[in-house]
C-alpha cells in the first residue's frame, strides 16, 4: 500500500492490534477465532506493563486500527500506557463494549452485541466519532498521567462502590447506572449530616488559564463539595443529560451541598430541566478548557480510584473511532 494511503480507501486489509482483556465482563476467558486471520495481532496483556510493551510492539508493527476488547477500564489502561507510544498520533480505534458499564460506547453508538469480526469488518464500511480524553495529571508534574473519558469525586465515588455492588447483584450496564443514581438520591433524601452521602469532601476547582476559583453557594462548608462529575462523553446511559446545555468538549458538573428542596429536582435535573437558579442553590455548570482539581478524598477515572491530591485536568488528542 503506498505511503499514507489508507487501508479503509484502497480496500486492501488493515494491520490490526487487539488486547484482548479475558477478565472482562462479557469475555469470560472465550478467546476469539477472528484473531486467527493473518493481519490480526492479539494479545492479552496482564499488567500495565505488558499492555506498555504490547503497545509498543503494535507500534512497531505499524497497525493502523487498534481493537480494545474490553470495558471501560480497559479502554482507560490502553490511552494511559499509549501516551508514550503513539503520542498524539493513534491508529483508528474500536471498543467492544465486554464490561460492566461500557459508558463509552453508549456515546459512540455501537451495540452492546459487537464483536471482533463485525469491527474487523466496520473498519472500511463504518462510520468515524471523534472523541478526545480526560487527561489527569498531578499538578507539580511529578507522577503518573492518566487518561479515560469519566473523572468524578464525592457522591461519584460513592456511587461507583455502589455500583460494584450492584454488579454483584446482577445489575450492569444502564440498569446498573439507574440503579447507583437512585440510591444516592435516596440517601441524600433521608440520611443525616452525618452521612457519607451528604457530607461531601474537601475540593477546590480553578478554572482555566486564570484559574478562576468555582464559586460556591451559600449552602453547605464552602470548602467541600459532595458530587463532581466531568467528562468529554457527548451521551450517556439511560439518557442522561449531566452538563447541561454544554456538550461537546471537556465539561463539569459540580453539587456543593444536597438540600432535601433541591435533590428532590434531581430526576428532572438529571434529565435536562435547568432553572436559573441553579448556581444559587449549589448545582454548577461549566466547560472549561481545562481547570485544576484540588481534593482531599480519591477521586474515580472510569470506574478506578485514584489518590487524593493536586491535579491538572485537561483534554488529550483526538482519537477516531470506528462504530458501524
Amino acid at each position: 500500500m503506498p505511503s499514507g494511503e489508507d487501508a479503509s480507501a484502497s480496500g486492501s486489509a488493515p494491520v490490526v492490534g487487539v488486547i484482548y482483556n479475558p477478565r472482562s465482563h462479557r469475555n469470560q476467558g472465550r478467546y476469539l477465532e477472528a484473531a486467527a486471520l493473518p493481519n490480526v495481532h492479539m494479545v492479552e496483556p496482564a499488567d500495565h506493563a505488558e499492555i506498555s510493551e504490547a503497545l509498543a510492539r503494535f507500534s512497531k508493527l505499524g497497525i493502523e486500527y487498534l481493537i480494545i476488547n474490553g470495558g471501560d477500564g480497559t479502554v482507560r489502561d490502553v490511552l494511559t500506557c499509549g501516551r508514550d507510544v503513539f503520542g498524539d498520533a493513534w491508529p483508528v480505534l474500536a471498543v467492544l463494549p465486554k464490561g460492566k458499564t461500557n459508558a463509552l460506547n453508549v456515546d459512540l453508538g455501537a451495540p452492546r452485541g459487537w464483536n471482533l469480526k463485525a469491527a474487523l469488518a466496520a473498519f472500511a464500511t463504518g462510520q468515524r466519532v471523534a472523541r478526545k480524553p480526560v487527561v489527569v495529571a498531578p499538578a507539580n508534574g511529578d507522577g503518573p498521567t492518566y487518561q479515560g473519558f469519566i473523572l468524578g469525586a464525592g457522591g461519584f465515588t460513592l456511587g461507583v462502590r455502589a455500583g460494584q455492588d450492584a454488579h454483584r447483584m446482577g445489575a450492569f450496564n444502564s440498569f446498573a447506572v439507574g440503579v447507583t443514581s437512585v440510591w444516592g438520591v435516596l440517601q441524600g433524601l433521608l440520611g443525616s449530616d452525618k452521612n457519607i452521602w451528604r457530607r461531601g469532601v474537601a475540593m477546590r476547582l480553578l478554572l482555566g488559564r486564570e484559574k478562576r476559583e468555582l464559586p460556591h453557594s451559600a449552602y453547605g462548608d464552602p470548602a467541600r463539595r459532595v458530587f463532581m462529575l466531568s467528562s468529554t462523553l457527548e451521551r450517556f446511559p439511560v439518557g442522561l443529560k449531566l452538563f447541561g446545555k454544554f456538550r461537546e468538549g471537556l465539561k463539569l458538573f459540580v453539587f456543593d451541598h444536597p438540600r432535601r428542596r433541591t435533590l428532590a429536582y434531581a430526576p428532572a435535573i438529571l434529565y435536562g430541566w435547568l432553572p436559573k437558579w441553579l448556581p444559587e442553590k449549589g448545582i454548577h455548570f461549566a466547560a472549561p478548557e481545562h481547570f485544576e482539581m484540588d481534593i482531599g478524598d480519591e477521586f474515580i477515572l472510569d470506574g478506578e480510584a485514584f489518590p487524593a491530591g493536586h491535579y491538572h485536568v485537561s483534554t488529550g488528542p483526538e482519537l477516531r473511532f470506528v462504530v458501524p
